[in-house]
């Protein structure tokens, strides 16, 4: 079954709802190191968006890990690409290869959970459903996601909520389409919006600042 359509449901196979499932892989995360290929490998291709929901967590707390932003940022953006062209997720071996620190991603992991049980606790199943249905809206709903991942990679890690704004609409997206829920696409849609203001504010602050410390070396 193709990945764009084979998560379609909110639980698996053995009906575990979507936060039993992240926090079960999360728990079996191997104690020093982990590569995205390993994670790959445990969700596969059917569980695609639960893999994108497990790469947005470590952006909605208060935590620097190096190297993880650029990661899971491309991840999540090729497999948005993937779903806008309807083929399954490739990735590139250096990628696929990359090493990180399991024991400094699982805290993170396990703190951002809590945004995927907020959001399994209000999700409402073919809620809105004109948002998920038909071939147009799906093209542009995944188009957005893919956005929103060029947003989470933007080099501005160290400035407040430049990565949790777009690690929510990610995460809103994915619980969305899972759950064919058009409200936590509308809500995610509300996010990236608002992160696109926030970024085109901070590079335009960033733009005036550099402009005016020019003029004054060298007025």
């Amino acid at each position: 079954m193709a990945a764009t359509r084979s998560d379609d449901t909110a639980r698996g196979h053995d009906g575990r709802s979507l936060g039993e499932q992240l926090a079960d892989v999360i728990e079996r995360l191997p104690p020093d190191r982990v590569t995205l290929g390993e994670l790959l490998d445990v969700f596969g291709d059917e569980g695609l968006l639960l893999l994108s929901m497990m790469l947005t967590l470590v952006f909605l707390i208060p935590v620097s890990i190096p190297g993880v932003s650029t990661v899971f940022g491309a991840a999540i953006l090729l497999v948005g690409i993937s779903r806008v062209l309807r083929r399954p997720l490739w990735l590139p071996a250096r990628l696929r290869e990359r090493s990180l620190p399991a024991d400094r991603l699982r805290p993170g992991l396990e703190a951002g959970m809590k945004w995927v049980r907020r959001l399994e606790a209000v999700s409402r199943p073919r809620r809105l459903s004109w948002f998920v249905d038909g071939v147009a809206m799906d093209t542009f709903n995944n188009l957005a996601f893919v956005f929103a991942a060029l947003l989470l990679m933007m080099p501005f890690g160290f400035v407040p909520f430049s990565n949790t704004l777009p690690a929510l609409a990610l995460l809103l997206y994915a619980v969305g389409f899972v759950q064919r829920d058009g409200g936590a696409i509308v809500f995610g849609h509300l996010a990236v919006i608002g992160t696109t203001i926030y970024v085109t504010i901070l590079i335009a602050g960033g733009g005036d600042m550099t402009l005016q410390l020019f003029r004054r070396f060298t007025g």
